[in-house]
């Protein structure tokens, strides 16, 4: 670094080169790479401040809840070159992200390096060269305030980590986590399940009718019946969780009430009642905020949160779309005509309105970012203008934020809604059953509605997508009706009785979970990806599909949470901590003094603090959190290895192993009964082995079905009690077109004979056919081939076995082509990008760079984009190094001054020597 320059420190690596290029030579761009220091373990303390007031939680809580920080052991390096390169420096600018945790990495960049040239804050929401220019020029101060903001947050979810979590360890099982946000999160997603474990499915029916005036089937329409005599025909809605009729009046159909309805239907005379019309008029979304991204990119790129998060950092980073952490709703002027004009010269000027649609905040706390999400510049790049820089996920999400942003700007969808009502006037003896007996019914009601779009706005560009609706409605929009009058004759073409069943509320997927957290004002929308993120790797949740499923293991944590801490998982009380932090972003409260109510308690309220709730951990009965009663005596518990249904008959307590792939709201007592009465009897006894003479059952296990045989237990050896089993017997999992409780013999031997030895080859190699965790296959020494079905394996013979090794390899090592998967070009390599089963695991990888798939990426299913993504990771980390275990150097927090642009923000202070 020359003399004299200015140092740039930004936070990612990847916003070094372009902020460098627009920025020019005078300025040297370092980053820091997220932040330099944190709050260490209390175990890491040095030795002399383990018995002090910061022993606990490395915070003193006592003076101030001053926290005791240290640099991370793999940033010492990073902070050695920043303090090399201020020192050729005559100012510097922290140019951190500008939002509360930007701000804080900008106050610890301070209080390390200490700078004694002049400091200025540089702020920007987009990385374009206007951006950045202008950015260089409008510095500010360092704003405490949300630095204190910041540095409560994480203070706060130390606490509460640090004396909650302890109590789950020791009443529900050990390496469990509690968090201020998770815990709620896990909560809600219990709340749910336990909504559907008590729900009980009611049936319904009605009927629909296919009507035609003057018989006319070129004008036919469909039309539902509404009521009978009068009376509301009961549907979906109308029920409530339990099966039984909210709604008051209303008629529940029968199957035979409803053939008799639609065979009435079919002979009677139908004339149109009503018709009435009125327009219709739909207005545009906002702009995209951290969370509708994530919703909508969950909705229509089947994206998850962390995907789109990591996506959305590098389309900022490179300079395509503003800054991806905001709450906040509104454009800036110079967006707003950027996006008016792009409307007007891809549209119209029709479907722009005469003047600019202002957006409120999405939520009264919005503070993260002054601006929606945008595509960047002054003058944005359509999708077409990117498509040769951008690909897969980039390009998708990219796409995604251009149309929603032009379309905010657009003007509202116009057209027109119509309904109809029709008068069926049904034959004598058309009956239905009521409490009071059978009744005769003598008119039905049809009903039908459909809205036509005349002139379509913003539609042009971008229509919002929608979660699923639990009542299954039919959706109306562009079904057309037939020009109608009142008292006109309609022609009955069909009429059909139609059974149904209500459905319980839909699981939560993260998209809906993530709405639900922002509706009730709990985390901040930069915290979503990853508390989702955390409560599936605690196992508290599963997926299947894109739904969110609680363990037991969440609902005992939950359990015990709600009744001994109902306070720390209360919704409101959580929601309320979030606008205490920003009444301190604010400057209307002090750090310290909040602190002090949480950790404390109010006396004047007659609040408890959080000390005080966990004190007491006696009156907590871990045996009883951790069970959840499921009917008819059974409760499901959580154990030291898992959850299991128990029930006590007689003064004797039958157990038995809950399968993980059951969900809990499946756990009924009829299931209970299932697996108890299978783990009483250890199994159903399929039968003898001729063989061996042992006997052979089926069993339900914790991962699927199983038969074994029985291996008798040999007799102790001298001087011990307890009999050993020499021999591990063999076993087999059923095949996924095998039922438990049909499975035989014969079958069961089979399986147990696998792997099935097919044949050998010429030069003598035996092949075998077997069943493995990414399904069947053949295997001939090393090479492994894969098979269709799972039948396969007992039916393929030799000659069909050596046609298929005959062919190229498509799976495993050593293939003539990619082992498992093959995709196209590396976008930064050019080489072709193969997915291959390695010693640790599948990975990808372009023949330079290789990449380990994570936890849910699945081989079967991983998208190119995906494997991309993977690829740009670890290249972006560079080569792995292993490197010497370094001390950790502490540095006590120190009150900082605001700062100027010419005076260094931050007071002298003193490092604790190294340990």
């Amino acid at each position: 670094m020359a003399a004299g320059s200015k140092l740039v420190i930004v936070e990612s690596p990847g916003k070094v080169k372009s902020i460098g290029e627009y920025l020019g030579p005078e300025y040297h761009v370092d980053a820091s790479i997220g932040h330099i220091r944190d709050l260490p373990n209390p175990s890491e303390l040095p030795p002399e401040m383990k018995k002090g007031p910061y022993g606990k939680f490395a915070i003193d809580v006592e003076g101030g809840f001053d926290p005791y920080y240290v640099v991370d052991a793999d940033k010492k390096k990073k902070v050695t070159e920043l303090k090399r390169a201020l020192k050729d420096a005559d100012e510097l600018y922290l140019a951190t992200d500008e939002d509360r945790e930007g701000e804080a990495i900008a106050w610890h960049l301070l209080e390390v390096l200490k700078p004694k040239v002049p400091v200025k804050r540089m702020v920007f929401h987009e990385i374009t060269k206007e951006a950045i220019q202008r950015a260089v020029h409008e510095t500010r101060d360092l704003d405490m305030d949300l630095v204190d903001a910041q540095e409560s947050r994480r203070i706060l979810d130390r606490l509460y980590g640090y004396e909650v979590s302890p109590v789950l360890w020791r009443k529900v099982r050990q390496g469990l986590s509690a968090g201020r946000v998770q815990s709620v999160a896990t909560r809600i997603l219990v709340e749910r399940e336990r909504e559907r474990m008590a729900f009980r499915s009611a049936s319904y029916w009605d009927v629909e009718g296919e009507f035609a005036p003057g018989g006319n089937t070129g004008q036919a329409f469909e039309a539902k019946l509404s009521t009978v005599d009068g009376a509301k025909v009961a549907t979906g809605r109308d029920f409530r969780d339990d099966g039984t009729l909210r709604t008051q009046g209303a008629v529940q159909l029968d199957a035979a009430a409803a053939q008799a309805v639609a065979a009435g239907t079919l002979e009677a005379d139908v004339v149109v009642r009503v018709v009435s019309e009125k327009p219709y008029t739909r207005r545009p979304s906002a702009p995209f905020t951290t969370s509708t991204l994530q919703q909508e990119a969950s909705r229509k790129l089947r994206l998850n949160s962390q995907s789109t998060m990591r996506t959305a950092q590098r389309l900022y980073e490179n300079g395509y779309i503003t800054y991806m952490r905001t709450d906040s709703t509104t454009l800036s002027s110079s967006a707003v005509s950027a996006a008016r004009s792009q409307a007007r010269d891809m549209y119209g000027a029709d479907y722009v309105p005469d003047t600019p649609r202002v957006y409120g905040k999405k939520s009264k706390n919005a503070q993260e970012a002054h601006e929606a999400i945008r595509p960047a510049g002054d003058r944005f790049r359509t999708p077409a203008q990117v498509a040769g820089e951008l690909r897969g996920q980039e390009y998708a999400l990219y796409e995604l934020i251009w149309k929603r942003t032009v379309a905010s700007q657009m003007a509202d969808a116009k057209g027109s809604t119509a309904s109809v009502r029709l008068t069926a006037t049904l034959p004598e003896g058309t009956r239905r059953n009521t409490a009071q007996g059978a009744v005769d019914v003598r008119s039905a009601e049809y009903a039908a509605s459909g809205t036509v779009i005349t002139f379509r706005g913003f539609l042009a560009a971008y229509e919002e997508g929608r979660d699923e609706s639990r009542y299954g409605e039919d959706a109306e929009m562009g079904r057309r009706l037939p020009k109608l009058s009142e008292g006109v004759g309609l022609e009955t073409l069909r009429a059909e009785a139609q059974g149904h069943q209500t459905s319980p509320p839909a699981r939560y997927t993260e998209a809906t979970l993530v709405k639900a957290l922002e509706e009730k004002g709990i985390g901040r929308p930069s915290t979503y990806a990853a508390t989702v993120s955390t409560i599936q790797d605690r196992g508290y949740v599963r997926t299947r599909g894109s739904a969110l499923i609680p363990t037991w293991l969440a609902f005992a944590v939950t359990q015990l949470l709600e009744q001994h801490f109902p306070r720390l998982v209360d919704y409101d009380f959580t929601a309320s901590m979030e606008q205490d932090l920003d009444r301190i972003a604010g400057g209307d409260e002090q750090r310290a003094a909040w602190l002090q109510r949480f950790y404390f308690g109010d006396k004047a309220r007659g609040a408890e603090g959080l000390r005080d709730l966990v004190q007491d951990l006696g009156d907590i009965d871990a045996r009883a959190v951790s069970a959840v009663r499921i009917g008819d005596g059974s409760v499901v518990r959580v154990g030291r290895y898992g959850p299991y249904v128990e029930i006590e008959e007689d003064g004797e307590v039958k157990r038995a192993t809950v399968p993980d792939d059951i969900a809990p709201d499946e756990m009924t007592a009829e299931k209970a009964t299932e697996l108890l009465a299978a783990a009483a009897d250890d199994g159903r006894v399929l039968g003898t082995d001729p063989e061996t003479g042992r006997e052979i059952v089926a069993r339900a296990g914790r991962y699927g079905p199983y038969v074994t045989e029985v291996v008798p237990e040999e007799a102790p050896t001298a001087g011990t009690k307890k009999k050993v089993t020499k021999v591990k017997p063999r076993t087999g999992s059923l095949f996924s077109d095998m039922d438990l409780a049909t499975i035989d013999l014969e079958t069961a031997l089979k399986l147990l004979s696998l792997p099935r030895v097919v044949g050998v080859d010429a030069e003598g190699v035996e092949i075998s056919a077997q069943n493995g965790r990414y399904g069947p296959y053949l295997k001939k020494g090393t090479d492994s081939r894969s098979l269709e079905s799972e039948a396969q394996i007992f039916s393929i013979t030799l000659e069909e076995a050596l046609a298929i090794y005959a062919q190229p390899k498509t799976r495993g090592r050593g293939a003539a082509k990619p082992p498992l998967r093959e995709f196209a070009e590396d976008p930064v390599s050019g080489k072709k990008v193969v997915v291959k089963d390695g010693r640790f695991g599948p990975y990808v990888t372009d023949g330079e760079t290789n990449a380990t798939l994570r936890k849910d990426d699945d081989p079967e299913t991983l998208t190119q984009e995906r494997a991309f993504e993977l690829i740009a990771e670890k290249r972006a980390k560079g080569p792995t190094t292993r490197k010497r275990a370094a001390k950790k150097t502490t540095a006590k927090r120190t009150t900082a001054k605001k700062t100027t642009a010419k005076k260094t923000s931050a007071k002298k202070t003193t490092a604790k020597k190294t340990t």
